[in-house]
């Protein structure tokens, strides 16, 4: 019964969030609404936004509020310039046990970043992420979304990162936007 119970409020949550101003419902719930998973084919960033969009045939099955790079204008040309890189990538692993709360990695570099980076000399960087808060709760930021923190990546809160976990497969397409 406990279970039950937690599961119901854990729906609850799910559609508030979905509802809530900026959010987009679901096509179809997610398993633990007790239906299908819908799965995003498209993840959406959108830099100056501060917004991730997880798409399907083009349309908003959510929206997350995020935190990119501590210095999120331009494209990332180096390691440690503090950028979240800009163009098309794909998610191309997973890791739950990762220094954040669950981690999707995105292929960058790509050939195009690295060439950018060795005509000037220095490494691309790499190891770019969408991620939850940092796992070692000392290290956590209850501003997370008020200011761009990460050395790169996108953050969103754990909650949300459940939910991009469940909707987006590895081999799905990420688009990153000024």
């Amino acid at each position: 019964m406990l279970l039950r119970r937690l599961s119901l409020t854990a729906a609850a949550i799910l559609l508030a969030t979905a509802c809530a101003p900026g959010g987009h419902e679901p096509s179809q719930p997610y398993p633990e609404l007790a239906g299908p998973l819908d799965y995003a084919d498209l993840v959406l960033v959108k830099k100056s936004e501060r917004r991730l969009y997880l798409l399907k045939n083009g349309k908003p099955l959510r929206s997350y509020k995020v935190a990119l790079g501590r210095e999120p204008v331009g494209r990332k040309q180096i390691a440690g310039d503090g950028r979240t890189p800009e163009g098309n990538y794909v998610i191309d692993r997973r890791n739950p046990n990762s220094r954040y709360y669950k981690a999707l990695h995105i292929s960058y570099p790509e050939v195009p970043d690295r060439i950018r980076a060795a005509q000037i000399g220095a490494s691309p960087g790499g190891d770019i992420l969408i991620h939850g808060q940092p796992s070692d709760p000392r290290k956590a930021k209850p501003y997370l979304q008020s200011i761009d923190w990460t050395e790169g990546c996108i953050a969103v809160h754990n909650r949300e990162m459940d939910e991009i976990w469940l909707a987006v497969r590895d081999g799905t397409p990420i688009r990153i936007e000024p």
